[in-house]
């Protein structure tokens, strides 16, 4: 069985450490930690990595077509490479998620986010697996200047110890499968 993680993000050094690309990040770590090396598929609108993870087939996309048209390289890349949709896994930002917290999800509506909203027009459905990342609320700040924003200096902090844990949730996706995943991922934190 193949495997496609997806993580939302704009190509472009300008855009390297804003908070709409923490699925960029996400996905760059993971490439790493199973040394799998992105490759540029212009045909596919994408940067792809391919290997194995343990006994699973996965491929890692980031699409060049910026956040807002992800679907079509996400698309693209479901067919060229015949992967089931349960088999997909994006990952993404969310503004209205506490930083640094997850929610996984098996389906539901783009909330707004209109990388999500590209995904749902071209595979003609919203029952996909997501990981939202928590990137922290925009409060009072304009949404579109907010996302395109680098993440503050306390909040860079705490980067490496999310991107960890978002590498735990996906590993227990491809090995487990989403129910006991998305346990792992929808524990909420404690205020006070």
């Amino acid at each position: 069985m193949n495997y496609l993680i997806v993580g939302l993000g704009n190509i472009g050094e300008k855009y390297k450490n804003t908070r709409h690309n923490i699925g960029f990040k996400i996905v760059d770590f993971f490439s790493k930690k199973w040394e799998l090396k992105f490759k540029k598929q212009i045909k596919l609108k994408s940067e792809i990595a391919k290997g194995k993870v343990e006994n699973k087939k996965v491929y890692l996309l980031k699409p060049s077509t910026y956040v807002n048209n992800s679907g079509i390289a996400l698309k693209a890349c479901k067919d060229f490479f015949k992967i089931e949709i349960s088999n997909i896994l994006v990952i993404v930002d969310d503004v209205y998620i506490p930083f640094g917290e997850f929610r996984l999800k098996k389906s539901g509506s783009s909330g707004g986010h209109k990388g999500l909203m590209s995904i749902e027009i071209n595979l003609n459905t919203q029952t996909y697996n997501r990981l939202k990342v928590g990137i922290g609320n925009a409060e009072s700040e304009e949404l579109s200047s907010y996302v395109l924003k680098d993440f503050s200096k306390d909040e860079e902090k705490n980067i490496c110890k999310i991107i960890n844990r978002a590498l735990d949730i996906i590993y227990l996706w491809l090995q487990y499968g989403i129910d006991i995943a998305m346990n792992k991922a929808n524990i909420r934190k404690k205020k006070g």
